[in-house]
């Protein structure tokens, strides 16, 4: 099947990622593949040879390519607002079908001009995935549910053989719960054991989580990294990984935590029901309860060998339900409903 994959994007985080590696999957079922957006550099990097990528930072670029190529493709495959305005627009009078993929669990459009123009797209919409039932719940219109994989790995890395360090890998964003997280840390009390916190991650409230750090006493003990493009290499070495965001829509950082047998203490909330949930004894905790995340924290913390039949059940749910060969699979079932 021809596939063109379109993100309005000169970036590379998250999405575009899912984008990449979606792709690369698509390629090896013996699908020619198309990407249009992302950083040209790291998306051709992340999508591999025999993906073709090209440029779409702006609305205008991902229209005038989908133009150019929508007749040479059996299905457009959209991610995010913009790039689904942009499609539906210059799919207008062709028949090839509209996809699309809503990676968030909100409505379309950050304002009500984009709004009006993303409900006016969503009718020339031939079919609509969620990457969880999450985000499938909180939007509207039918959707067929397709969780995103990661790449497997090999590690086995024993609890022994990590770092003492809680890892918390996101943006410091206020919709990320990150004080949350520097709360369970000192509600621990696991830095009086050698337990350092590690927070990989840039944004807004950088400032105001120093400061937290320092008013509960454990800012001897953390670490801003600010952002780093090496968090797979982190989990390699930390001992936990932490996660607070209460509206993920399914957790990329999660997954890729799973895939590397590293423990995870996750808010019982979005996406992480779907992920580290799938796990009988998973630690989570309520949203918003520092408290309890310490708990769950402390527990973990001193049992290395809890944290490592933990991790081997995390990594036996990545490797069984959420690799991408998967996805291209149940991705190509709605291709195949909309050609």
């Amino acid at each position: 099947m021809r596939i063109l994959h379109a993100i309005r994007s000169d970036a590379f985080a998250g999405v575009e990622s899912h984008v990449a590696r979606l792709a690369r999957a698509q390629l090896a079922a013996g699908d020619e593949v198309l990407v249009l957006g992302g950083d040209p550099d790291r998306m051709t990097d992340a999508a591999g040879p025999g993906v073709r990528t090209r440029p779409a930072a702006t609305v205008t670029q991902v229209l005038a390519t989908v133009r150019q190529w929508a007749s040479h493709a059996d299905v457009v495959h959209a991610h995010m607002t913009a790039a689904e305005i942009a499609c539906a627009t210059a799919l207008v009078g062709v028949r090839t079908p509209l996809v699309v993929t809503r990676h968030f669990a909100r409505d379309r459009g950050s304002n009500r001009v984009s709004a009006v123009a993303a409900a006016a797209a969503a009718r020339r919409v031939d079919a609509q995935i969620a990457i969880s039932h999450y985000v499938a719940e909180m939007i509207a219109g039918a959707s067929v549910v397709i969780h995103p994989g990661v790449d497997s790995t090999t590690s086995t890395r024993t609890a022994q053989d990590r770092d003492r360090v809680v890892l918390v890998a996101q943006r410091l964003e206020p919709e990320k719960d990150t004080d949350v997280a520097l709360r369970a840390f000192a509600a621990s009390g696991i830095a009086a054991d050698g337990w350092r916190l590690e927070v990989a991650g840039d944004g807004a409230e950088r400032r105001r989580l120093t400061e937290l750090a320092d008013d509960l006493g454990i800012a001897e003990a953390t670490c801003f990294l600010g952002h780093r493009s090496d968090v797979p290499a982190l989990m390699e070495r930390v001992g936990v990984l932490l996660a607070p965001c209460q509206i993920e829509g399914l957790g990329l950082t999660v997954l890729e935590a799973m895939a590397a047998a590293l423990p995870v203490v996750a808010v019982g909330a979005g996406g992480h029901l779907e992920t580290v949930g799938a796990v009988a004894g998973a630690a989570l905790h309520p949203p918003g309860d520092a408290d309890r995340a310490g708990e769950l924290l402390r527990e973990l913390a001193g049992h290395p060998e809890r944290r490592d039949g933990y991790a081997a059940a995390l990594q036996g749910v990545q490797r069984d339900r959420f690799t991408p060969a998967h996805q291209a699979q149940e991705t190509a079932a709605v291709y195949r409903g909309v050609v």
